[in-house]
């Protein structure tokens, strides 16, 4: 089954109607190519149905997050969404230079999360983590020739 038959079988087992609206955002995630803004889902959303708002994708990416069905990470000072995969959960690092994001395996945080357990008996919420900094291309770019 793929990520969008699963987000669409999520909402209807939860009670939630597969509205035209939401079966088209949620067409417009599932077909996009990585993290996508709600301006790009509002255009390839509008593209399927004329008269789809802001205000419908806004309330509709809303719900689906606080469902798990979506996954936003903030790229630059905007939000920006893909469908939550529940087979292979991942985090982001998010370049503060051209605002590229790239998936983290959770492997990587596992010793973060038990030293905060154990040190602190703190157990953090690592569902939707990113790390922002600067990314390979860009430091190459600032490291380059004529640079230092």
């Amino acid at each position: 089954m793929s990520g969008h038959s699963e987000a669409l079988e999520t909402l209807r087992e939860l009670g939630y109607r597969l509205t035209p609206q939401r079966m088209f955002i949620l067409a417009a995630v599932a077909e996009g190519t990585g993290h996508m803004g709600v301006d790009e889902v509002h255009r390839r959303a509008k593209e399927a149905y004329p008269y789809m708002d802001i205000a419908t994708i806004y309330r509709t990416l809303h719900l689906l997050k606080k469902l798990n069905v979506v996954t936003e990470v903030a790229i630059g000072d905007r939000m920006h969404y893909e469908l939550t995969d529940p087979h292979g959960k991942h985090h982001h690092m998010v370049c503060q230079s051209c605002h590229g994001a790239y998936n983290l395996s959770p492997h990587y945080l596992e010793e973060f999360r038990s030293t905060l357990v154990s040190e602190f008996g703190f157990e953090p919420d690592l569902e939707h983590f990113a790390i922002s900094g600067t990314c390979a291309s860009c430091r190459e770019k600032a490291d380059g020739p004529g640079n230092g």
